[in-house]
């Protein structure tokens, strides 16, 4: 906070604050559609919109993040509660403010502990698959709400409500902000103005619901709403608490990958530091001041975090005002959110949650890399078929045996030189001329026990194809580490191919592992040399080779 309000200037206020009213506006139906999919009374949507983007504005470390309900976290809690308590029911909301309160600990624990790296090892195509198959269950579950009932029981004027709204939704979704454009508003504008699309459609159909009566016909509404933030109760038993504490985890980590996604979106276009860790402690900050006011687990979302910043928002400043909007709606009377029909916002959810059937990651993992692609659908059908807390572990799985399989094979390429050049090359790219009696090896990867026996099974085809080699030369310009076990083969290789009368060569070791190496036996009893580069090794190899021959 201190930083962004150093460097505040007079010039930011008012794209702050235009920012600030359009989230507000915004995070009113979009909050209380979130809190429906979460299970949870609609009003408990604001109150989750309130103190969590205010404290991840003290403590967070993007500028236009804009934290609050989202469509997964919502889907997680319902998927965690529906089990413990009914939904709905005073219970219900408690134990959602308590799964609250458990993953901000967790989240502000790992912060203050600095270990926000691990979101590096969760792949983007399984993030992807992970995101498009709870978008899926999500749209599913509000098929009923938006027919008023069950797909062989619908209730005629909510399925006329609530398709109306979705086809006015995906009209304005298309076709708004072109429209807008063409009538002379400029392009972040249109697209800003197209976004509020949901505010001015839930407005309408209440003021139609209050026209028509059409509560009394049986179209289903939001209820009564209280003003104000309700009072603080976590209290429940033991054996509740015990049974949040592992959603909760998988919940927190959930969150953390969301908004990194969310925030490393607009760090890049904003040119901005990101610092994992704070963010960690700002999402942490976030989820129990949630906890605190009657909320539920809370995220940063890229489309609303996208709208902050084209509506905008230069610094925090902007989120900070969404929230005072917001808490002056709840103090101010909200009778009117009462006339809120369910079929409208469902169709609200379903056309937000279209927004994250990211078909695209697909399209180009499937040209690019065919077993991202598989694990991006493998991660989907995870979440269908075993549920979002299974789909999580199935992606964390995934995405942990891509790395140790690609850590495990690493690339080697045998060098040859361009001819009239000191430059040395992969021969099945280039032609590139070898030495008879010199077998050139660059290793391009890391030496650790997750690859050392793939690469010493490498060694041994190579100079099964090349009969005629004296010297092996293991150029590493790629290598920054070797540990131990590494260290071990390394050394029975020199020993084995010493027998054989192979002479074992390193060429462009990087200084730190040079360093490392001198700690070590290996250098002394090398059966070769310490090239400093592979045109020096060929060189004086070749050299060698000749004087031996005269």
């Amino acid at each position: 906070m201190l930083h962004w309000l150093r460097h505040y200037r007079r010039s930011m206020l008012a794209g702050d604050i235009s920012a600030g009213i359009v989230v507000a506006m915004m995070m009113v139906p979009q909050g209380m559609a979130y809190a429906l999919v979460a299970g949870l009374p609609p009003v408990v949507g604001i109150y989750a919109s309130i103190l969590p983007p205010l404290l991840y504005a003290l403590f967070g470390s993007s500028m236009t993040q804009s934290v609050g309900p989202m469509a997964i976290t919502s889907l997680m809690t319902a998927t965690v509660l529906a089990p413990l308590a009914l939904a709905g029911t005073g219970l219900y909301i408690v134990l959602a403010a308590q799964l609250a309160l458990i993953a901000g600990a967790v989240l502000l624990l790992c912060g203050l502990l600095r270990i926000g790296f691990v979101a590096n090892f969760f792949s983007r195509p399984v993030m992807s698959g992970f995101t498009i198959g709870a978008a899926l269950v999500i749209a599913w579950g509000q098929v009923e709400p938006l027919l008023g009932g069950g797909v062989r029981q619908v209730h005629a004027d909510s399925a006329m409500l609530g398709v109306g709204s979705l086809l006015v939704l995906l009209l304005a979704r298309s076709y708004l902000a072109p429209l807008l454009r063409k009538l002379g508003m400029g392009v972040a504008a249109a697209d800003v103005a197209a976004r509020l699309a949901p505010m001015l459609v839930v407005v309408g159909a209440t003021v139609l619901v209050a026209l028509l009566e059409l509560g009394a016909a049986g179209v289903h509404l939001t209820g009564a709403v209280p003003s104000g933030l309700p009072s603080l109760n976590l209290a429940t038993s033991a054996g509740h608490w015990k049974a949040l504490v592992r959603p909760a985890l998988l919940i927190a980590f959930v969150i953390f990958l969301i908004s990194m996604s969310a925030a490393q979106t607009l760090a890049l276009k904003r040119q901005e530091k990101l610092q994992s860790n704070y963010e960690l402690i700002g999402l942490g900050v976030a989820n129990i001041g949630s906890a605190l006011t009657g909320g539920f687990p809370v995220t940063g979302s890229i489309s609303r975090s996208a709208v902050n910043f084209s509506a905008g928002a230069n610094t925090p400043l902007a989120s900070i005002i969404s929230a005072v909007l917001l808490a002056i709606a709840l103090v101010a009377p909200t009778g009117w959110l009462a006339l809120l029909p369910l079929p409208t916002l469902a169709a609200t959810i379903i056309v937000a949650v279209m927004g994250m059937l990211e078909l695209s990651t697909l399209r180009t993992a499937w040209r690019y890399d065919r077993g991202d692609a598989l694990a991006l659908l493998v991660t989907a059908a995870g979440v269908l078929v075993l549920g979002i807390e299974a789909g999580v572990v199935v992606g964390v799985v995934l995405s942990m045996a891509n790395l140790i399989w690609r850590a495990s094979r690493p690339h080697i390429a045998v060098l040859g030189r361009i001819a009239g050049s000191e430059h040395f090359r992969n021969i099945e790219r280039y032609a590139a001329e070898t030495v008879p009696d010199v077998l050139m090896l660059r290793i391009d990867a890391n030496l650790f026990f997750g690859n050392v026996e793939a690469v010493a099974e490498r060694i041994e085809e190579e100079l099964k194809a090349h009969p005629l080699a004296c010297h092996l030369v293991l150029v590493m310009t790629a290598v920054s580490s070797i540990d131990t076990t590494a260290l071990f083969a390394l050394t029975e290789l020199n020993v084995s191919l010493k027998e054989r009368g192979i002479g074992l060569h390193l060429a462009e070791v990087k200084g730190p592992v040079i360093d490392r190496l001198k700690e070590s036996e290996l250098p002394e009893a090398l059966n070769g040399q310490i090239f400093l580069s592979a045109s020096m090794a060929c060189k004086q190899l070749q050299k060698a080779h000749d004087a031996f021959q005269i």
